[in-house]
């Protein structure tokens, strides 16, 4: 529960201090007191945006804390340890807005986000402002409170995790199936271009080793002549080869090295040299006596050469990596071919999801229709007594025939009234007035308390459009479910007033300068004041103090 709320520099407010208690507590004061300060600090401290008018004059930031009793409240205490924020029974949520418009929130003393401050305020406390019954309109809201009643969450959230899974195996497949055109397409050009690749024979293919070839083939008349010419003049010619002359040298030194032992050594020199000679010759001989000229085998190379400079420049790369793309489009065939298979694995996913699906929305559907039976009697009863004694509410729950899954189950369901007798049940969009509304939400709202996490309860002039004995039946509504839960309710209504178990006045003080807003806890004699000022407004006699007195003294002696 709430037990403290802490304002500084808010709006209106210079300072508050202000404790809570359990049960019912009513906020009453003037027309323009501050009332709706409190509410707006309320939700700012819970996650609402924030800008720089919230901030008082001439202050550099507006500051609210909220302390929060967690002993009933298991929800968010267990929210607290998931994200590890420090959870005793104790929690300090803080806001500060500064003159610029920027704010920081922190919980338990750390810094933290909006977006996970309202996931936990979700946990902590529930409001209901001046306009909450005409979201009773909605068919979402009508669905939530069906589910809250009937205690729902684990079923609901099955159903909507087979929701999920259906919808995204169905997204897939319907970009795939959307796709398959394209596919198609695509799989007949990486076909056609990988045949034309195959043709290379990539399993043997080394360009290098061609291109060569195909050099040596296209100059093969050069090398022989070339090659004949340098054979000869090396060794076939008996007169003038290098063999010849260089074997006439050794001869000469030899007989001259028995005068001159120096020329020994260049004598040894030529010998080697005439070896090196004989070798090459003889290697040049094997080479030339080896070769053929071929223009068969030269057509099949420059074909083949020229094929590959055509593959090459289409897909823009060289020769030698043409391979590498020949990889990359079996790849790619093998993907689409997968593609295919992943439409077949995916249509009996979604068929299985499907069956998933409505088996589970069955079971929620049955869930729902059964406490919508037993929360009708119980609102029926409700708003009977809320000054409708011929009033009847039910809640049809009614499942529809759906094709494809959607979130949250497949039923429609809407909350039907009927004022007067006679009159048949239709939505209750088209036969409540605003009043009817207003006590048609609180009557939900007092059934519904018992399945409620949040531990606090905020209304804003929810019972707006009630007066008289029923405005005192509210009150008492609102005791009751006080009982429960912790009820905070701003009321101009003094039977509601009469009822609380704290009554909080607030109220405005002036100085020349500035004016601020205040809030007291009433004594039991202030509270008389109060309502009979609730009463009899300004002029306020005996008569309307002793009708103050009796309704307090009859609503602090009820429940």
């Amino acid at each position: 529960m709430l037990q403290n709320l802490n304002i500084i520099d808010l709006a209106i407010v210079e300072s508050l201090d202000l404790n809570l208690e359990k049960g019912l507590s009513v906020l009453t004061g003037e027309t323009g007191a501050g009332k709706s300060i409190l509410l707006t600090a309320l939700g700012l401290a819970l996650g609402d945006r924030a800008d720089a008018s919230y901030v008082r004059p001439d202050c550099e930031r507006a500051e609210i804390n909220l302390s929060f009793d967690l002993s009933d409240a298991p929800a968010a205490q267990a929210w607290l340890e998931e994200n590890e924020f420090d959870a005793d029974d104790q929690c300090l949520i803080r806001r500060t807005i500064r003159q610029d418009g920027r704010s920081k929130a922190y919980i338990n003393g750390r810094p933290t986000t909006l977006q996970a401050l309202k996931l936990l305020s979700s946990q902590l406390v529930e409001i209901h402002g001046q306009h909450a019954h005409l979201t009773l309109l909605g068919a979402e809201e009508q669905r939530k409170f069906v589910d809250a009643y009937a205690q729902n969450t684990d079923q609901l959230e099955k159903t909507n995790q087979a929701y999920r899974h259906w919808h995204s195996h169905h997204l897939e497949l319907e970009d795939l199936i959307k796709s398959s055109t394209e596919f198609s397409n695509q799989e007949d050009l990486y076909r056609y271009q990988l045949n034309e690749l195959e043709q290379l024979d990539l399993a043997h293919y080394d360009y290098p080793a061609l291109s060569t070839e195909h050099t040596k083939l296209a100059n093969l008349e050069q090398i022989l002549q070339v090659g004949q010419t340098q054979l000869d003049l090396l060794s076939e010619n008996e007169q003038q080869s290098a063999n010849q002359m260089v074997s006439q040298s050794i001869s000469a030194l030899s007989e001259l090295s028995s005068l001159a032992g120096e020329l020994e050594e260049p004598n040894k020199l030529l010998i080697e040299a005439q070896i090196q000679i004989q070798e090459a010759s003889q290697q040049l001989r094997h080479f030339l006596e080896a070769q053929e000229i071929d223009p068969q085998r030269l057509l099949e190379l420059e074909n083949q050469i020229g094929i590959i400079h055509s593959l090459s420049r289409k897909h823009h790369v060289e020769p030698e990596e043409l391979p590498a793309i020949a990889e990359k489009l079996s790849q790619e065939l093998n993907n689409l071919s997968h593609s295919s298979e992943r439409i077949e694995e995916l249509e009996t996913l979604v068929e299985l999801d499907k069956q998933d699906y409505f088996a589970l929305a069955k079971s929620l559907s049955q869930q729902r229709t059964q406490a919508s039976g037993k929360l009708s009697e119980l609102i029926s009863a409700m708003i009977q007594e809320l000054g409708m004694p011929q009033g009847e509410f039910s809640i049809s729950v009614t499942a529809q025939e759906l094709n494809q899954p959607k979130i949250n189950g497949s039923d429609k369901i809407e909350f039907l009234v009927s004022a007067n007798p006679g009159l048949p049940l239709r939505p209750l969009a088209k036969v409540a007035s605003g009043g009817e509304l207003s006590r048609i939400s609180l009557a939900i709202q007092v059934t519904t308390s018992h399945d409620k996490d949040a531990p606090t309860m905020i209304f804003d002039e929810v019972d707006s459009g009630i007066g008289g004995g029923i405005a005192e039946i509210v009150g008492q509504k609102l005791r009751t479910l006080g009982n429960n839960t912790q009820v905070l309710c701003v009321t101009h209504l003094p039977q509601v007033a009469a009822q609380a178990h704290q009554h909080l006045f607030v109220f405005k003080t002036s100085d020349a300068a500035m004016t601020t807003s205040q809030v007291k806890t009433l004594s039991t004699e202030q509270r008389i004041e109060e309502t009979a000022r609730m009463l009899g407004g300004v002029n306020i006699t005996d008569s309307t103090l002793t009708h103050a007195k009796e309704m307090l003294m009859s609503g602090i002696t009820s429940s």
